[in-house]
């Protein structure tokens, strides 16, 4: 078997929990949907994270508005959400451990993440990922185009990590697109499946899924060969 020289990681769901992002966005719209109400910015707040756990994330902020008699266009909110600087997000304590110990035994890392390019780049500030880990293509910089399963982020971080598919493992939790074409071209792949998460109870046909599924990224730190 070819060692593998290369990790490459999904980011939402991956390296930390993107629910903490999307309360992090909902406190920044009930500040904002404070100014527009006689409604206190923590009661909006729960407001929207029991829509958001009732419905999901689609109409959460026309619900509340309409509940709440709120006077503001909902494409204002969606701006707010989406420009926001996160600052409760962290990543997951077995993210850190992986990390840190390829970047201690100075094995090539690599980011692909799908979403709107803003956002996905302040979450990775946020997270300080761009300090660890060189090689991150953000799909929507590329093209929409060129989101997962395109081919095209992944064969940017290959040559960027100047290593060739057989050589990287991919490590995501979303089988609709996280794997199929990182098999396709011959990479390695791994699942990860936690306790929270919109994929995690979802079970695709086999070349949907990874090679190898595990709940915790410290399960890798022992196949590392360094």
């Amino acid at each position: 078997m070819v060692k593998i020289k290369g990790y490459i990681f999904d980011l939402d769901d991956t390296l930390y929990c993107e629910h903490d992002y999307v309360r992090s966005g909902f406190r920044a719209v009930a500040r904002k949907m404070e100014e527009h109400s006689n409604q206190d910015r923590s009661q909006l707040y729960g407001a929207l994270v029991q829509e958001w756990r009732q419905n999901g994330r689609g109409k959460v902020f026309n619900a509340v508005c309409d509940r709440f008699d709120i006077n503001i266009e909902i494409k204002e909110l969606v701006q707010v959400y989406r420009e926001h600087e996160p600052t409760d997000i962290f990543l997951y304590d077995d993210a850190v451990k992986l990390l840190r110990y390829l970047k201690q035994n100075n094995i090539p890392m690599g980011i692909i993440t799908d979403g709107d390019r803003h956002v996905q780049w302040r979450k990775i500030r946020a997270l300080k990922l761009d300090r660890q880990i060189p090689c991150i293509v953000v799909s929507d910089d590329l093209g929409r185009e060129c989101w997962k399963p395109s081919e095209v982020p992944y064969q940017k971080v290959l040559d960027c990590l100047g290593l060739q598919p057989k050589e990287c493992v991919y490590i995501g939790d979303n089988p609709y697109k996280d794997f199929c074409t990182a098999r396709m071209i011959g990479m390695h792949t791994i699942r990860v499946i936690r306790n929270v998460g919109d994929h995690m109870q979802i079970r695709l046909a086999t070349e949907f899924e990874a090679d190898q599924e595990i709940d915790s990224l410290e399960q890798i730190i022992g196949t590392v060969e360094t």
